[in-house]
Protein backbone atom coordinates (compact mmCIF):
# COMPACT_ATOMS: atom_id res chain seq x y z
CA UNK A 1 0.00 0.00 0.00
CA UNK A 2 1.07 3.44 -1.11
CA UNK A 3 -0.72 5.02 2.28
CA UNK A 4 -1.94 3.28 5.34
CA UNK A 5 -3.90 4.55 7.83
CA UNK A 6 -3.78 2.31 10.89
CA UNK A 7 -6.42 3.26 13.70
CA UNK A 8 -6.13 6.76 13.63
CA UNK A 9 -8.49 9.20 16.22
CA UNK A 10 -8.37 12.63 16.69
CA UNK A 11 -10.10 14.13 19.44
CA UNK A 12 -10.56 17.41 20.36
CA UNK A 13 -11.00 17.92 23.98
CA UNK A 14 -13.92 15.97 24.73
CA UNK A 15 -14.71 15.58 20.95
CA UNK A 16 -14.23 12.76 18.49
CA UNK A 17 -13.71 14.21 15.09
CA UNK A 18 -12.04 10.58 14.05
CA UNK A 19 -12.32 7.31 15.50
CA UNK A 20 -10.01 4.59 14.68
CA UNK A 21 -10.42 4.75 10.91
CA UNK A 22 -8.19 2.29 9.30
CA UNK A 23 -7.77 2.01 5.51
CA UNK A 24 -5.11 1.69 2.95
CA UNK A 25 -4.29 3.47 -0.86
CA UNK A 26 -2.51 1.24 -3.26
CA UNK A 27 -0.71 3.27 -5.53
CA UNK A 28 -2.17 3.65 -8.99
CA UNK A 29 -5.72 3.62 -7.52
CA UNK A 30 -8.24 6.35 -6.86
CA UNK A 31 -10.18 6.06 -3.80
CA UNK A 32 -12.83 7.71 -2.68
CA UNK A 33 -13.70 9.28 0.88
CA UNK A 34 -17.39 9.91 1.81
CA UNK A 35 -19.57 10.68 4.06
CA UNK A 36 -21.84 12.92 5.08
CA UNK A 37 -20.77 17.04 6.32
CA UNK A 38 -18.95 16.64 9.78
CA UNK A 39 -18.46 13.04 9.25
CA UNK A 40 -15.00 13.89 9.61
CA UNK A 41 -13.22 13.49 6.10
CA UNK A 42 -11.16 17.02 5.85
CA UNK A 43 -10.14 16.35 9.53
CA UNK A 44 -8.57 12.81 7.86
CA UNK A 45 -7.06 14.79 5.49
CA UNK A 46 -5.42 17.27 7.73
CA UNK A 47 -4.10 14.58 9.87
CA UNK A 48 -2.87 12.49 6.64
CA UNK A 49 -0.92 15.57 5.06
CA UNK A 50 0.47 16.75 8.68
CA UNK A 51 -1.61 19.31 9.15
CA UNK A 52 -3.00 17.83 12.48
CA UNK A 53 -1.34 15.44 14.75
CA UNK A 54 -3.76 12.35 15.40
CA UNK A 55 -3.84 11.82 18.96
CA UNK A 56 -3.80 7.86 18.53
CA UNK A 57 -2.77 5.85 15.45
CA UNK A 58 -0.16 5.41 12.61
CA UNK A 59 0.13 6.80 9.22
CA UNK A 60 2.41 5.19 6.81
CA UNK A 61 3.40 6.65 3.26
CA UNK A 62 5.27 5.11 0.80
CA UNK A 63 6.69 2.47 4.04
CA UNK A 64 7.64 5.37 6.34
CA UNK A 65 6.05 6.34 9.06
CA UNK A 66 4.87 9.75 8.51
CA UNK A 67 2.93 10.13 11.74
CA UNK A 68 3.20 13.56 13.16
CA UNK A 69 4.80 14.82 10.69
CA UNK A 70 4.94 18.72 9.94
CA UNK A 71 2.97 19.30 6.32
CA UNK A 72 6.49 20.58 4.65
CA UNK A 73 8.10 17.20 5.02
CA UNK A 74 4.78 15.26 4.30
CA UNK A 75 4.59 17.21 0.97
CA UNK A 76 8.54 16.32 0.52
CA UNK A 77 7.60 13.02 0.64
CA UNK A 78 5.34 12.92 -2.40
CA UNK A 79 2.10 13.67 -0.87
CA UNK A 80 0.34 16.97 -1.84
CA UNK A 81 -3.30 17.78 -1.09
CA UNK A 82 -5.84 19.96 -2.32
CA UNK A 83 -8.23 22.62 -0.03
CA UNK A 84 -11.50 22.85 0.17
CA UNK A 85 -11.76 26.55 0.63
CA UNK A 86 -9.96 27.67 -2.62
CA UNK A 87 -7.43 30.20 -1.70
CA UNK A 88 -4.90 31.08 -3.86
CA UNK A 89 -1.89 34.06 -3.63
CA UNK A 90 -5.04 36.93 -5.01
CA UNK A 91 -2.24 39.31 -6.23
CA UNK A 92 -0.22 37.25 -8.07
CA UNK A 93 -0.37 35.31 -11.39
CA UNK A 94 -1.90 32.24 -12.48
CA UNK A 95 1.87 31.29 -13.55
CA UNK A 96 3.40 32.58 -9.96
CA UNK A 97 0.33 30.86 -8.11
CA UNK A 98 1.79 27.62 -9.34
CA UNK A 99 5.77 28.85 -9.41
CA UNK A 100 5.69 28.66 -5.79
CA UNK A 101 4.70 25.14 -5.96
CA UNK A 102 7.75 24.01 -8.08
CA UNK A 103 9.62 25.52 -4.99
CA UNK A 104 9.42 22.73 -3.26
CA UNK A 105 11.20 20.98 -5.53
CA UNK A 106 13.44 23.29 -7.08
CA UNK A 107 15.36 26.31 -6.41
CA UNK A 108 15.88 27.22 -9.75
CA UNK A 109 13.53 30.05 -10.93
CA UNK A 110 14.04 28.82 -14.67
CA UNK A 111 13.11 24.80 -13.59
CA UNK A 112 10.08 25.90 -11.77
CA UNK A 113 8.98 28.56 -14.73
CA UNK A 114 8.77 25.23 -17.26
CA UNK A 115 7.18 22.94 -14.87
CA UNK A 116 4.82 25.66 -14.15
CA UNK A 117 4.18 26.29 -17.69
CA UNK A 118 3.81 22.70 -18.50
CA UNK A 119 1.01 21.99 -15.49
CA UNK A 120 -0.94 25.42 -16.36
CA UNK A 121 -1.32 23.20 -20.61
CA UNK A 122 -1.81 20.28 -18.30
CA UNK A 123 -4.83 21.40 -16.21
CA UNK A 124 -6.10 23.84 -19.34
CA UNK A 125 -4.90 26.97 -17.15
CA UNK A 126 -2.55 27.83 -20.55
CA UNK A 127 -4.94 31.19 -21.66
CA UNK A 128 -4.85 32.27 -18.11
CA UNK A 129 -0.94 32.71 -17.57
CA UNK A 130 -1.07 36.08 -16.87
CA UNK A 131 -4.44 37.08 -15.43
CA UNK A 132 -4.30 37.96 -11.46
CA UNK A 133 -5.72 34.50 -9.79
CA UNK A 134 -8.24 36.59 -7.57
CA UNK A 135 -10.18 37.19 -11.54
CA UNK A 136 -10.64 33.90 -11.96
CA UNK A 137 -14.22 32.19 -11.07
CA UNK A 138 -14.33 29.45 -8.89
CA UNK A 139 -14.00 26.35 -11.43
CA UNK A 140 -11.00 27.66 -12.83
CA UNK A 141 -10.00 28.63 -8.86
CA UNK A 142 -10.11 24.80 -8.59
CA UNK A 143 -7.77 23.82 -11.56
CA UNK A 144 -5.27 26.31 -10.39
CA UNK A 145 -5.61 24.33 -6.74
CA UNK A 146 -4.40 21.26 -8.53
CA UNK A 147 -1.91 22.89 -10.80
CA UNK A 148 -0.24 24.21 -8.10
CA UNK A 149 -0.69 20.74 -5.82
CA UNK A 150 0.90 18.74 -9.11
CA UNK A 151 3.86 21.09 -8.70
CA UNK A 152 5.11 19.37 -6.08
CA UNK A 153 5.24 16.21 -8.13
CA UNK A 154 3.24 14.34 -5.54
CA UNK A 155 2.89 10.68 -5.82
CA UNK A 156 -0.25 11.18 -4.30
CA UNK A 157 -2.37 13.93 -4.75
CA UNK A 158 -5.52 14.59 -2.23
CA UNK A 159 -8.15 16.34 -3.78
CA UNK A 160 -10.51 17.79 -1.16
CA UNK A 161 -13.99 18.37 -3.15
CA UNK A 162 -12.65 19.83 -6.29
CA UNK A 163 -15.75 19.43 -8.17
CA UNK A 164 -18.36 20.62 -5.53
CA UNK A 165 -19.92 23.88 -7.28
CA UNK A 166 -18.77 23.43 -10.60
CA UNK A 167 -21.36 23.48 -13.59
CA UNK A 168 -21.92 20.28 -15.82
CA UNK A 169 -19.06 21.05 -18.49
CA UNK A 170 -17.01 22.14 -15.56
CA UNK A 171 -17.71 18.55 -14.06
CA UNK A 172 -16.72 16.79 -17.02
CA UNK A 173 -13.82 18.60 -17.66
CA UNK A 174 -12.58 17.88 -14.43
CA UNK A 175 -13.24 14.02 -13.79
CA UNK A 176 -11.17 13.89 -17.51
CA UNK A 177 -8.56 16.29 -16.06
CA UNK A 178 -8.37 13.34 -12.24
CA UNK A 179 -8.66 10.40 -14.90
CA UNK A 180 -5.65 11.58 -16.94
CA UNK A 181 -3.47 12.65 -13.91
CA UNK A 182 -4.23 9.20 -12.54
CA UNK A 183 -3.11 7.36 -16.19
CA UNK A 184 -0.56 8.77 -16.12
CA UNK A 185 0.86 7.76 -12.78
CA UNK A 186 -0.21 9.80 -9.83
CA UNK A 187 -2.55 7.84 -7.00
CA UNK A 188 -5.58 9.79 -6.00
CA UNK A 189 -7.67 10.36 -2.34
CA UNK A 190 -10.54 12.45 -3.28
CA UNK A 191 -13.10 13.86 -0.65
CA UNK A 192 -16.38 14.20 -3.11
CA UNK A 193 -20.36 14.73 -2.67
CA UNK A 194 -20.62 14.26 -6.52
CA UNK A 195 -21.96 10.59 -6.34
CA UNK A 196 -21.63 10.45 -9.87
CA UNK A 197 -17.93 11.34 -10.39
CA UNK A 198 -17.00 9.54 -6.86
CA UNK A 199 -19.00 6.61 -8.33
CA UNK A 200 -17.24 6.21 -12.13
CA UNK A 201 -13.84 7.43 -11.01
CA UNK A 202 -13.06 5.52 -7.83
CA UNK A 203 -12.02 1.52 -7.87
CA UNK A 204 -12.98 1.79 -4.25
CA UNK A 205 -14.61 4.07 -1.24
CA UNK A 206 -14.28 4.33 2.19
CA UNK A 207 -17.46 5.77 4.19
CA UNK A 208 -17.11 7.92 7.47
CA UNK A 209 -20.11 8.45 9.48
CA UNK A 210 -19.53 10.24 13.37
CA UNK A 211 -15.60 9.73 12.40
CA UNK A 212 -16.00 6.19 12.41
CA UNK A 213 -15.76 4.09 8.79
CA UNK A 214 -18.78 2.26 8.32
CA UNK A 215 -18.07 0.78 5.38
CA UNK A 216 -14.85 0.53 2.59
CA UNK A 217 -15.48 -1.56 -0.84
CA UNK A 218 -15.78 -1.03 -5.01
CA UNK A 219 -18.66 1.60 -5.92
CA UNK A 220 -21.02 -0.77 -6.83
CA UNK A 221 -21.48 -2.68 -3.55
CA UNK A 222 -21.43 1.05 -1.80
CA UNK A 223 -24.11 1.70 -3.85
CA UNK A 224 -26.45 -0.76 -2.15
CA UNK A 225 -24.86 -1.11 1.45
CA UNK A 226 -27.50 -0.58 3.82
CA UNK A 227 -25.19 1.12 6.22
CA UNK A 228 -24.06 3.60 3.67
CA UNK A 229 -27.87 4.30 2.48
CA UNK A 230 -28.74 5.18 6.00
CA UNK A 231 -25.74 7.11 6.95
CA UNK A 232 -25.56 8.99 3.55
CA UNK A 233 -26.80 7.85 0.25
CA UNK A 234 -30.88 8.34 1.46
CA UNK A 235 -31.63 5.68 -1.52
CA UNK A 236 -29.18 2.91 -4.07
CA UNK A 237 -27.14 4.56 -6.14
CA UNK A 238 -28.21 2.73 -9.66
CA UNK A 239 -25.04 2.55 -11.38
CA UNK A 240 -25.58 2.05 -15.57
Amino acid sequence: MLLEVDAVTKRFGGLTAVSAVSFGVAEGAVVGLIGPNGAGKTTLFNLIAGALPPSSGRIRFAGADITGEKPHRVCRRGLARTFQIVRPFGNLSVLDNVIVGAFTRTHDRRTAYDEAERLLETTGLGRWRDAAARSLPIGLRKRLEVARALATRPQLLLLDEVMNGLNPTELTEMMALIRSLNGAGTTILLIEHVMAAVMNLCSRIVVIHHGEKVAEAAPREIAHDPRVIEAYLGEAYLIE
